[in-house]
């Protein structure tokens, strides 16, 4: 009976004409650019000031970063509350092919550093992190997708889906070359390569197969599980730092085990939550039972259809 009171009461307040942003997922994709871009900005300064930003080209996404958010979170406000969608989709559309263009730009810029010299793999894990720089290009692709794809559809949902999944393979990646430069002196550094994977092969399964509303509530714990693994992650990092003999912390932060890397877990997270939960009334339930998260969906949209179709 209590149970039955509290849901009522979250319900009411899900419902609140206030929180209309909670039902507006192309909205969390456009926050979550924002605030990505943003903290772009932190990481790049601390990658860059390893060799203090020796070449002026090195600027060019930490500019790009500070600048980007400021614009976005602009437009976005103006569409949220004044109903101004072309500035919004246009500035949108300039911002994303931007962003596109310096992640692709970081990446040819990192493999010159080493990789087109030498041509080895070793090359690879000791040169700059030749994937980093896609971020960039996949918050870029999110913007675009977000203006040419209609929002609340089942392709919607399962770009957000696939943009996360890349954003998985990309930590797999990093992961593996990043702890590779120490020969993964601690085991505990192929937790990250493992999980990454691990949540690779769930959210490829979305895009590839049919599935019902109770293999989300598998995703949702794998999800949380990876959350739990990047803020595992930054304590080791950090710790690493704060040991090392080092003049400062800053010196410490710039030229010792990245801080922030391990954060793109629980950061990927949130954007995979947010293609998953915008497929749930795309999916039907399984006729075992019901799911978790299919529960939940309809509690917070009463009045939507089950098994939406587009």
């Amino acid at each position: 009976m209590l149970t039955s009171k509290l849901l009522l009461r979250v319900q009411r307040i899900a419902l609140d004409p206030r929180l209309r942003w909670a039902h507006d997922p192309p909205l969390w994709v456009e926050v979550f650019v924002t605030l990505n871009l943003a903290i772009l900005a932190a990481d790049i300064f601390l990658a860059h000031s390893v060799n203090h930003f020796q070449k002026a080209a090195e600027y060019i996404p930490f500019y790009f970063s500070i600048a980007a958010p400021v614009i976005l979170a602009t437009v976005i406000a103006l569409r949220w509350m004044r109903r101004f969608e072309a500035p919004w989709r246009d500035v949108g559309y300039l911002v994303g092919w931007l962003s596109v263009l310096v992640g692709l730009g970081g990446v040819l810029y990192h493999l010159e550093s080493r990789f087109f010299l030498d041509r080895t793999l070793k090359s690879l894990t000791y040169a700059a992190p030749f994937a980093a720089p896609l971020a960039y290009t996949g918050l870029g692709f999110l913007l675009l997708m977000n203006r040419m794809v209609a929002a609340r559809s089942t392709e919607w949902a399962r770009w957000v889906i696939l943009l996360a999944l890349g954003g998985f393979f990309g930590n797999f990646v990093l992961s593996l070359t990043d702890h590779a430069s120490n020969g993964f002196f601690a085991r505990t550094e192929w937790i990250p390569v493992i999980s990454s994977a691990f949540a690779t092969g769930f959210l490829i399964v979305l895009l590839v197969s049919d599935v019902t509303r109770r293999f989300l509530d598998a995703c949702l714990v794998v999800m949380l599980a990876q959350a739990f693994v990047g803020v595992l992650g930054f304590w080791f990092h950090m710790r690493a730092n704060l040991f090392e003999p080092r003049s400062s912390i800053f010196d410490r932060l710039v030229n010792g085990a990245p801080p922030m890397a391990p954060l793109l877990f629980p950061n990927l997270v949130g954007l995979a939550m947010i293609g998953v939960w915008a497929l749930i009334p795309h999916l039907p339930e399984a006729s075992s039972g019901r799911s978790w998260l299919g529960a939940t969906y309809e509690r917070a949209h009463p009045g939507a259809e089950k098994g939406a179709k587009d």
